[in-house]
């Protein structure tokens, strides 16, 4: 992966967004030569009552289009759910395809990241360890120039407001910084805000402060986040124009 500095991408879709209408062809299989062009999730479920994304319908599957137009399906178990507003694409191990990030939650240990591709489970941080406890994605870049691909997130965004970030590396996770005093999520909104720019000089980090006073721009160096006030107001014309550069 030595070389590659891709752009964040950024996925700020509403919640269930891209949901297919028409039936799934279930059992279909992925193929090692098809990448996936598109992710939803399905069978919505009201199995985990958290309700922090404004209602208690959360999701018990994946479903991937690929590049040849099959469909792959991924189901979990009842102990858990997809507690997401949509599923995000990102080329994590520079093969030119995209890996799927999304946040899965397990009944009785709360969420974690986790990382599928058209055969399943790739890779996944530890579960927080408490029920309704969530966190919430922000993007992933090769955040500090090394050639590998970083995810970051905030680790309970409503109580511990922790930023992480974790690398991802032979299909692993690996955690490599942590920083509290951010967030990104507000109990009941349907929406994530924040996210990952890049004004010229390198992937940067958006997120707001605790108290949604102000917004902060991150950046990763050598193992470290080191944070900067860039904004006094932390409302969405704040956020969008943070993340439009301007």
């Amino acid at each position: 992966m030595a070389g590659r500095a891709p752009r964040p991408r950024l996925r700020g879709l509403a919640r269930g967004a891209g949901l297919a209408a028409g039936l799934w062809l279930a059992g279909a299989l992925a193929s090692a030569a098809q990448d996936i062009a598109a992710a939803a999730y399905d069978a919505p479920t009201t199995r985990y009552a958290h309700g922090v994304l404004g209602d208690a319908i959360e999701h018990g599957a994946l479903v991937l289009t690929l590049t040849d137009g099959r469909r792959s399906r991924i189901v979990l178990p009842e102990t858990r759910v997809f507690e997401d507003t949509a599923p995000r694409l990102a080329d994590l191990d520079g093969d030119g395809g995209p890996e799927v990030i999304v946040v899965e939650s397990d009944l009785s240990r709360g969420a974690r990241l986790a990382v599928y591709d058209a055969d399943g489970l790739v890779a996944a941080t530890p579960f927080i360890g408490q029920r309704n406890r969530w966190l919430a994605p922000l993007g992933a870049a090769d955040l500090d120039g090394d050639g590998a691909m970083e995810i970051a997130y905030v680790d309970r965004p409503h109580l511990a407001r922790v930023l992480r970030v974790w690398r991802f590396a032979e299909g692993t996770l690996r955690a490599v910084a942590a920083a509290p005093g951010h967030t990104n999520h507000r109990i009941g909104e349907r929406h994530i805000s924040g996210g990952l720019r890049d004004c010229g000089a390198g992937p940067e980090i958006v997120t707001a402060t605790p108290a949604w006073t102000g917004l902060l721009a991150t950046r990763l160096r050598k193992g470290v986040l080191e944070s900067r006030p860039i904004a006094p107001a932390a409302g969405a014309a704040e956020f969008a124009a943070a993340l439009a550069c301007r």
